[in-house]
């Protein structure tokens, strides 16, 4: 499986340089595999995020190495607040054996650079403004070996080869089409629209969630599956958006960036998230949820993050999976590259799906279940006025939303949850 390094020639190519592709690239690169990083676009970039990362998306930047001290410019937060049916609660993140008790805020135009430039100190090749097209396939046994790009502003055609290729090209994932991977149209889609405000809020030390997110342009008043979300960057913003599923049937009749600017008029005039203070265009990605593409890895090809429909049902969060991916695809690639027969490689590499559905897959399925629930106004609106009264209860739904829990010898929350989670089935 190892080839003699060349300029187009590796191990491994990586398509992708946001956040699964350089945690794919860097722990293959840590483990001392010729690793070809080829990301599309040019650093720094412009991605659509919330911004805000949870404990879990904490841990992996740690075990990346990347310095997220105050002073590199990383602020941290210390729990979620939470807003909704009058009420409003406010929750630190678990105290937990296997995770921080504090999630970060980085706007993602210089957080996926900072991870790429961390698989490049770690000896992974970057190229930058190469954009890629077809795979190359083997006509004798089907496999991926390679890809065609387009390299630099002349475009200049190059054809890049590895006996493996990592499909970390997010939501559209154009290789994984190419290798006749389909997105599974039973699983939840999301959307996420948002922007930037100057305001007073931005150093504030909570992410913030609206658990009601209403439409009030019509003669009345409407109930949207979704949630808003504020996050102070620290830096004189606040990141304001939403992030909506497609379990509504209102879903692709309305102007989700026109609800946005209605949702922010409808708040206290002093935060400042007026049209004047607004820093940026509202911008807008999907959301793709619960394994929406499968099988995770064939013929050669490996899906990580978003390209594998990596997103939390239950919160829409994605950067703590796309990492935590890569760092499990990379086990197994490495594991593999150290095989002595093709058969023996195969073996190892077909781990990698089920190793993904052990790991997230019953959560998943529950996660699909509660989208499904909060795709009901009524439910929605009922679970938000009376659980937001009940701390306790909220405490074990910011476990279970932001899946946040100790395996082993955690408390009755964690138990429950992890339980629940195995008894789920796996799809």
């Amino acid at each position: 499986m190892s080839t003699p390094r060349s300029e187009h020639r590796a191990d491994v190519i990586v398509v992708g340089a946001g956040p699964a592709g350089s945690a794919t690239a860097y722990h293959l690169a840590k483990s001392g595999l010729d690793v070809l990083l080829l990301e599309k676009t040019a650093f720094p970039r412009e991605k659509v995020c919330g911004d805000g990362l949870t404990p879990r998306a904490t841990k992996q930047l740690i075990s990346m190495g990347i310095d997220i001290s105050e002073e590199a410019g990383w602020l941290r937060n210390k729990g979620l607040r939470i807003i909704g049916g009058g009420n409003r609660l406010q929750l630190d993140w678990p105290d937990l054996a296997s995770y921080p008790d504090y999630g970060l805020v980085r706007k993602r135009d210089d957080f996926d650079e900072q991870l790429a430039r961390q698989a490049q100190k770690a000896g992974a090749r970057l190229y930058e403004r190469c954009n890629v097209g077809a795979p190359v396939i083997n006509d004798l046994t089907g496999r991926i070996e390679g890809v065609e790009a387009k390299l630099g502003e002349e475009k200049t055609p190059v054809t890049f080869h590895a006996p493996l290729v990592v499909a970390a090209d997010g939501n559209s994932t154009r290789l994984s089409l190419a290798m006749g991977l389909h997105r599974r149209e039973d699983r939840p889609m999301g959307v996420a629209v948002r922007t930037y405000f100057t305001s007073p809020r931005h150093d504030d030390d909570y992410l913030e969630s609206w658990l009601e997110l209403w439409d009030r342009r019509g003669a009345e008043d409407r109930l949207l599956p979704g949630y808003g979300w504020i996050f102070g960057m620290g830096d004189g913003t606040s990141n304001v958006g939403l992030g909506v599923l497609n379990t509504s049937s209102s879903f692709k009749e309305l102007d989700w960036r026109e609800i946005l600017k209605a949702w922010c008029a409808s708040m206290p005039a002093d935060w400042g998230y007026t049209p004047e203070n607004m820093t940026g265009p509202i911008r807008g990605a999907a959301l793709p949820m619960a394994f929406n593409r499968q099988p995770h890895y064939t013929k050669g090809l490996l899906l990580v993050g978003d390209a594998g429909g990596l997103v939390n049902p239950f919160n829409g969060e994605g950067i703590a999976y796309a990492m935590e991916s890569g760092a499990i695809a990379a086990e197994v690639v490495v594991q593999a590259h150290a095989r002595a027969t093709y058969a023996q490689r195969e073996l190892a590499l077909q781990r990698y799906p089920k190793i993904l559905k052990d790991t997230y897959g019953g959560y998943y399925s529950l996660g699909r279940a509660f989208v499904k629930l909060i795709g009901n106004p009524k439910v929605m609106k009922l679970a938000t006025q009376r659980g937001l009264t009940h701390p306790m209860l909220m405490r074990f739904t910011l476990k279970m939303l932001a899946n946040l829990t100790d395996p082993t010898g955690g408390d009755a929350m964690d138990r429950i949850i992890n339980g629940l989670s195995k008894v789920a089935p796996k799809a």
